[in-house]
């Protein structure tokens, strides 16, 4: 399943150029019998199968040194919400080894023997942890210098600045009879960044009234630092 879509686009020239590396471990091959199970039974029972800590213990220990403080991360519905803080505090770091989870869950004896972080990347529930872990990765690569031709979109993003980003327009300049706003053909760069800034902060009122909130109180809190 890896590296899939992060083979492609400029997370795959990224990888083809060495700017990012990805090795993907076949939990399996930790299995203890013929079959090669990774699973079993729930204990007390109950639908589903559950992954062994044992295996994925394994698995883990062979491809984690704790020493050189990568983060041991688990893709979970449980986890907490992957944000674009936590993307720059992965992209910035020295990697990460994820874990992706796949039948009921996971034997909770492994999370009590080993750090490892849950991470949600939605309120719903997939089938594996894998395309929740491609997401965690696409969005760290991307932050990674010479990733992205334009470095400056990036801090033009929605959530990096607190606010879903402003709408965007390009030719022709009359489509179905909806024209470009007219500020955006003015050539005045402030009244552009003004009229960009407004339509964010208006988008993310109306739609995300979360994070409208932490935005304003981020807001207060900066302004009051910055009193006399």
């Amino acid at each position: 399943m890896f590296p899939g879509p992060l083979g492609a686009s400029v997370t795959g020239r990224a990888l083809a150029e060495g700017v990012w590396t990805c090795e993907a471990v076949d939990i399996r091959d930790y299995a203890h019998d013929k079959h090669k199970s990774v699973d079993d039974t729930p204990a007390g029972g109950g639908a589903g199968m559950v992954m062994r800590a044992d295996v994925l213990a394994e698995a883990i220990d062979d491809h984690w040194d704790p020493a050189a403080n990568v983060p041991l991360i688990c893709l979970s519905p449980r986890g907490e919400p992957l944000s674009q803080s936590l993307v720059r505090e992965f992209a910035e770091g020295p990697g990460i080894v994820a874990l992706c989870g796949r039948f009921e869950g996971i034997d909770q004896r492994l999370f009590e023997a080993r750090p490892i972080r849950e991470v949600s990347v939605g309120d719903y529930v997939l089938s594996g942890g894998e395309i929740a872990a491609m997401v965690l990765l696409d969005a760290s690569v991307r932050l990674l210098a010479g990733v992205l031709g334009a470095e400056e979109s990036l801090t033009e993003e929605s959530f990096d600045n607190g606010l879903l980003e402003y709408p965007h327009y390009t030719k022709p300049a009359l489509w179905q009879g909806r024209p470009i706003p007219e500020v955006l053909t003015s050539g005045h760069h402030g009244k552009i960044a003004a009229w960009r800034k407004q339509q964010a902060e208006d988008t993310t009122r109306a739609r995300r009234p979360d994070l409208w909130k932490r935005y304003e109180n981020l807001t207060n809190d900066l302004k009051k630092e910055n009193e006399p």
